[in-house]
Order: structure tokens, then sequence, then C-alpha cells
């Protein structure tokens, strides 16, 4: 294969050199099950059939091994093509930071910001603006990401809720979503932190899906001197909580891992197949993302090391060989620089949001690709991008969630039969040439 090529005037020699070992392996592979099978304790008729991985499974896998990693990213990879074939989606969206007050203190988290002379929350007038605008590029999602619970620490917050007539962060989200929802063409999803069981009921009415990262099932990362120390909200317990309730109530879930913040590589597969325990219930998770560490400045965690893009591969394609052939797992393109076009050999089938308009607010230093960029680079690894609803195709065609009337009215003039978006104008012109 000739690994050279310019894409959109972005070099990629550099990446392919860097891992020129890695890809020369892994081409060259002729029975990846087998291979895989010899160098472990798994089973090679569960392999070969894309059996989920158990437990004892992947036990001897648990630490991550240059001369290993080909054999599990191309047998991941395997998975991926049974489940999901040769489509990679993504989310064409606009993420909206409606307020990033907050009551927790994450280690790693720029989000998060102190009162200033600022309001405290966006307006509805540009929310509304920034999704018609939206709606006009052709994006189809309209994330909410917001600090938990401000007015709970932060007289400024609750004073301004008060003078809106806003009872709640959470009753002023519903507001924000419904609003977006009636003037645009966008779907809400919100990942407001930790809801009880009636606003994830009042939320659901006004958003495609809800999400929450469990991030890690480690207790000793909410211990002092741990990144979770200063976040209760972030507690295994607590969010595994959230997890089932989400279940319970039909509503499409989101959720994921953040590796590289202090937990083992024992705890990283724990957490993992906590996911896999919860949606085994349900089969409501939406997607399962697989988010590397980034440190940021100004914050706790600034100096500690990141994980390798080695340990990103690894952990996703452990991700797919737990979770299976059908499951939807994400790794995020803008966080891993130009090496991200590899991570498609690791087993995903999703590059989750990416917007033509604004940033990622929690990651404001790792801008996306372009959507161009992202359609060229996945098309020369044999994929076809794809665009997606912030819900994931197969779980809106099986039609199994409660999803409320509001949303099922606005997706019968959204959505095709395969549960695909049906593009406007407006994204063909801008992204697909």
């Amino acid at each position: 294969m000739l690994w050279l090529i310019e894409i959109n005037k972005i070099m990629i020699s550099k990446t392919v050199s860097k891992n020129k070992e890695f890809l020369d392996k892994f081409e060259s592979i002729t029975d990846p099950y087998e291979s895989l099978s010899k160098i472990s304790s798994i089973n090679y008729e569960k392999l070969v059939q894309h059996q989920p991985l158990s437990p004892s499974d992947v036990s001897s896998l648990i630490i991550p091994s240059s001369e290993k990693l080909p054999y599990v990213c191309k047998v991941a990879s395997m998975y991926r093509d049974s489940g999901k074939g040769k489509k990679i989606t993504f989310s064409p969206k606009i993420f909206i930071p409606l307020t990033q007050l907050c009551k927790d203190k994450c280690g790693y988290c720029t989000f998060r910001k102190e009162p200033d002379n600022q309001e405290p929350y966006l307006s509805i007038d540009y929310v509304v603006n920034l999704a018609k605008k939206a709606s006009e590029l052709g994006c189809l999602e309209a994330l909410f990401t917001l600090g938990e619970r401000p007015e709970s620490v932060y007289p400024q917050a609750k004073k301004w809720l008060k003078k809106k007539g806003f009872k709640s962060t959470l009753d002023y989200l519903f507001h924000a979503c419904s609003n977006v929802l009636d003037n645009s063409s966008l779907f809400p999803h919100s990942n407001p932190g930790n809801m009880t069981k009636q606003e994830m009921i009042k939320l659901k009415e006004v958003n495609l899906s809800l999400g929450l990262m469990l991030e890690s099932t480690s207790e000793r990362l909410t211990q002092l001197n741990n990144p979770h120390f200063f976040a209760p909200s972030k507690w295994p317990k607590v969010r595994k909580k959230m997890l089932n309730i989400s279940g319970n109530l039909g509503i499409p879930f989101t959720t994921g891992i953040l590796i590289g913040i202090g937990e083992t590589f024992n705890e990283r597969i724990d957490s993992l197949f906590a996911i896999k325990e919860i949606d085994s219930h349900f089969n409501h998770i939406n997607e399962i993302i697989i988010q590397n560490f980034v440190p940021k400045i100004n914050t706790l965690m600034k100096n500690y090391p990141k994980p390798t893009f080695e340990e990103l591969l690894w952990t996703t394609a452990l991700a797919r060989l737990i979770l299976g052939p059908k499951k939807n797992i994400q790794v995020p393109p803008n966080l891993t620089n130009k090496n991200f076009p590899l991570i498609l050999l690791s087993g995903i089938n999703d590059w989750g949001g990416v917007s033509p308009i604004t940033i990622d607010f929690v990651n404001p230093e790792s801008p996306w690709p372009t959507i161009k960029t992202l359609k060229k680079s996945t098309e020369f690894f044999g994929f076809e991008l794809t665009p997606r609803l912030a819900t994931h195709p197969d779980i809106l065609k099986e039609n199994k969630m409660n999803l409320s009337k509001r949303i099922q009215k606005k997706l019968k003039d959204s959505m095709n039969s395969d549960g695909f978006p049906k593009i406007n104008k407006g994204y063909y012109e801008n992204y697909h040439s």
C-alpha cells in the first residue's frame, strides 16, 4: 500500500513513518485470529465467530504491547467490519456551553470557570441564532455541555436563574433544548452531569439522546490527591446509578471512559466491563467513547503524562473485542493530532461530533479536523464517512427506545427508513464536494 499521500495539503508522511513497523505488520497478517489466539488465552473459534470477550479472555492482554498491538487491532477491525461494515459515522454538530460554572473541581478540567462579569448562562437568543446558522451549514446535532448544578454553590447563578424564572440549571437547559428543537433542524443532545430520574424524564422530551461519561470505575481516583477527589458527581457509584436509570427509562445514552488520568490498566478494562454489564440489561447505550486524557495548563494535572498513542489504540481495540462487533465505539479525532486516521485500524466505527463553526470547549487547545479532511482521511483507509444524527442509526432503526412524541414527530421529517438522516443541501455544499 502507498502510505504517503497528501490530504488537503496535510502530509501524513510523519505519522506513517513513526508507525511504519505497526502498519507493515498489520498489513502482512494472514490469519489474525490464529495469531491472536496463539499469543493470548483466547479460544480461536470464539475469535472467528466474533464473540465478545470475557474478563478471563482478556487477562493476558491487559498491558499494552507493541509486539501484540497489530494482531489485537487487526482482529478488532475484523470484529468491526462484521458488525458495522465499511461506514464510519460522525455527527455534524455545534457545541453549546450553556454554562461553564460548575460545583465540581476536577484535577484536569479547563472547561469549568469561576464567576466573572459575564452572564453566567448563554441567552436563548444566542443559542437559537447559533442553531439556525448551524442548520444552514448542514449540522444535525446541538450538543449542550454544561457545568453541574452551579446554582448550588454560586449565588450569581442562582440569582440569574430566579430572575429569568427558572428553578434550576436543568430547568433552563430544558427551555434551551426546547427552543432549538422547535426553531432549527438540529436535535439536542445534552451532557449536564448527573441527573435524577425525574430530570431525565423531563429532558428526554426535548433530547434525542443524553450522555454522561463513566470515565472510570476506579475508587482510588476519588481519594485525596487524585483527580476526582473534589468532584463527587464523578464518583463511580453515582455515575453507574445514572446509567442504570437511563436504561430503565429507555433513553439512548452516550458514555465512555477517559484514559490516562491515573487509573491502572486493569481498572481501565474493569470500566469497559462495567459499561457492558449495564448495557446488557437495557441495550440502551448509544455509543461508547474512548477518550484520551490531554494535560492542560492551569490545572493540577498540567504536568501529568498523557497516554501514548499506542495505549489509545490498544484500549480501543480491546473495547471492540469486549463490547462486540455491533456496539458503536468512538474516538474523538481532535485529541491525537495528525495520528487520528490510524485510529480506524483499532476497530472504531464513529468519530463522534465534529463542528464546522464551534470549538471543542472541553478541549479548546485541540481543534477538530475539517469535515473535508475527515472525509478524505477516512476514505484513504477504505471507509465511507457518513453523517448521522445524535443517536446512531442502528438504534433509531430498531425503534426500541422510549423517545418522546416531540422527538418522534421531528424524526419523521429528518430520518430515512435506515436510521440515517435526510441530508440537507447545506451539508453537500459545504462538506461533500
